[in-house]
């Protein structure tokens, strides 16, 4: 990791990747979903999508422009379900779940289940085309050659289909004896999309990961703890994970910037999944994985406070989602602005620093996507372009003429 935080990416504006379908292209992906048109029927109406949605970036003014994940259905995309050894599973069997992982515990509280998932049935290799680069090499038609570094790709977490399954679940164990052999073949598969990604091109990785955050919920902790299935403490789960994470981006630090999203969930309809400030994994998510910038949700009392951040290391960012994609009534700049500065000084604590050696390290965005899910949130296309214009306002007030 380098001396100092760096910088461009990320920018003092961001938003977090996902952004609201127009009527259109849903209308459109229905329709190839059902069988009813091919993949040349879905590709055009795609890219003038990402045309007209890139637009909208640049002209609010964000630097990390995305495609708003709109070739695909949902935040994690194909990465997975691409890798030789991953078997996409329709409508899973329930006893394969551990029921109090928030995300399962949710459907279930709702009377549902989860659609769909994924699982490790036998050896896993990179097959050596990646579900990303395509999607990159369009977006790079649509800004100057010297923007193409600032795009970010979002991924998804090496250990999304991991937690969420019950002690021998997850893959055969005759393949994998212990969950580290199974991510040390997940690490070798990153690697090789990250090596595709790198030489098309591509600098500025997000990595989303909803689950570092559900070790922060009480009601996930007390499952873990009550499973007697279970082999490992939860803290040691979060050190494979941590470990899982660094083994996957280890060849491309140097090279490229690497940013973890954390949220609580943003499924359908603008709902949450978990709750818990991130007191109980803050010294190590900062300071033992090796990433350089962290998207922290912070538009609800449910993420906590910012007392955390006191663990952020000074060669590290964060970038503070103060404004909330779920739902449209704005947020007070003022207050906004405010908690930035709360933010900042308790950054600055920690590292031994002044405030506005802190806010050089500092940057605004919403908590999470305004569509992890293809259907997207509870709020329309003119609130989501007045959040991003408020996210860009703050961030000109507190940072002004830096993108």
């Amino acid at each position: 990791m380098a001396d100092t935080a760096p910088r461009n990416p990320p920018f003092r504006a961001e938003h977090l990747g996902s952004l609201l379908r127009p009527k259109e292209l849903l209308k459109t992906r229905n329709e190839w979903e059902a069988g009813k048109l091919s993949q040349a029927d879905l590709t055009p109406a795609e890219d003038e999508a990402v045309k007209k949605i890139v637009k909208i970036q640049l002209d609010n003014g964000f630097r990390a422009i995305s495609d708003g994940e709109y070739r695909r259905g949902v935040f994690w995309g194909m990465f997975f379900e691409s890798l030789e050894g991953m078997t996409d599973v329709p409508m899973p069997s329930m006893d394969i779940f551990r029921p109090y992982v928030p995300d399962v515990a949710g459907f279930i509280e709702k009377g549902d289940r989860p659609g769909q998932s994924c699982l490790c049935t036998g050896k896993i290799r990179h097959k050596g085309k990646s579900t990303l680069v395509d999607a990159y090499n369009y977006l790079k038609t649509l800004v100057p050659e010297e923007q193409w570094g600032e795009i970010k790709v979002t991924m998804i977490s090496p250990s999304w289909y991991h937690l969420r399954y019950k002690t021998g679940q997850a893959f055969p164990t005759d393949v994998y004896p212990t969950d580290e052999a199974y991510f040390e073949d997940v690490a070798k598969a990153f690697q090789t999309e990250l090596d595709i990604l790198y030489d098309a091109g591509v600098r500025n990785i997000q990595i989303d990961d909803p689950l570092f955050a559900y070790f922060c919920s009480e009601k996930m902790v007390a499952g873990w703890e009550q499973d007697s299935s279970n082999i490992r403490p939860l803290d040691d789960l979060l050190d494979v994970y941590i470990n899982a994470y660094n083994a996957c981006i280890s060849k491309h630090t140097s090279k490229m910037h690497f940013g973890l999203h954390i949220c609580r969930g943003n499924f359908m309809g603008s709902r949450h999944f978990s709750e818990g400030g991130y007191d109980r994994i803050a010294t190590k998510i900062f300071k033992n994985l090796n990433v350089q910038t962290y998207y922290l949700e912070y538009d609800t009392p449910r993420a906590g406070t910012f007392e955390p951040l006191l663990h952020l290391p000074a060669n590290k960012n964060v970038v503070l989602g103060v404004i909330t994609s779920k739902f449209p009534e704005l947020e007070d700049k003022q207050k906004m602005k405010e908690r930035v500065f709360q933010a900042a000084d308790v950054v600055a604590k920690g590292a031994g620093q002044s405030r506005e050696e802190a806010l050089k390290r500092l940057g605004v965005s919403p908590q999470c996507g305004f569509a992890s899910h293809e259907e997207g949130n509870a709020i329309v296309w003119q609130d989501m372009e007045n959040k991003l214009k408020l996210v860009r306002d703050l961030a000109n007030e507190i940072w002004p003429n830096e993108p």
